[in-house]
């Protein structure tokens, strides 16, 4: 079976950026599983991976355009340090919820002093150009239980009903 639309594809990869160095893997852990054509993965790794069988491997190199999008500095903002009462310790590289005029969103602080809090809302992985190898370990069609839930269900169900 190949990897089609509302199928599962169960993958093994490992993510480096240009300069070679490994940013993810899932080397010594179990192989990733995704509905295809849902949008589960990125779309440059998605698209490449269409058609593709158990044991083949491919070398993808996705633009950030069709990774996590390009770097957006509008996305990076100064606040009040106010506006985090309630949050005793506020350091680089903590992580919080904002709810923003697309949805709820990810923000990372990336600079504090006295006054202000400056977050980045971008992706870690924004404008940069991403290389991924892989290998298609398993294909198989979805259920008609994922396909309704829209992402793949280990074995017993998912653990929450929608």
């Amino acid at each position: 079976m190949n990897i089609a639309d509302k199928s599962v594809a169960s993958i093994h990869y490992t993510l480096k950026n240009d300069e070679g160095e490994v940013l993810d893997s899932s080397e010594g852990q179990a192989p990733l599983d995704y509905i295809q054509g849902l949008g589960n993965i990125i779309p440059g790794l998605e698209n490449a991976l269409a058609g593709k069988a158990a044991g083949d491997k491919v070398q993808v190199v996705v633009e950030a355009a069709d990774g996590y999008g390009e770097y957006n500095a509008e996305m990076v903002q100064e606040l009040p340090r106010t506006m985090f009462q309630g949050v005793d310790t506020i350091e680089v590289g903590m992580a919080f919820q904002a709810q923003t005029p697309a949805g709820m969103q990810v923000v990372e602080v990336i600079e504090v002093d006295d006054e202000t809090v400056t977050i980045d809302g971008n992706h870690q992985l924004a404008g940069q150009r991403l290389h991924f190898d892989v290998e298609v370990v398993g294909v198989r069609a979805a259920s008609d239980d994922e396909l309704a839930h829209g992402h793949v269900h280990a074995e017993g169900g998912c653990g929450h009903d929608h």
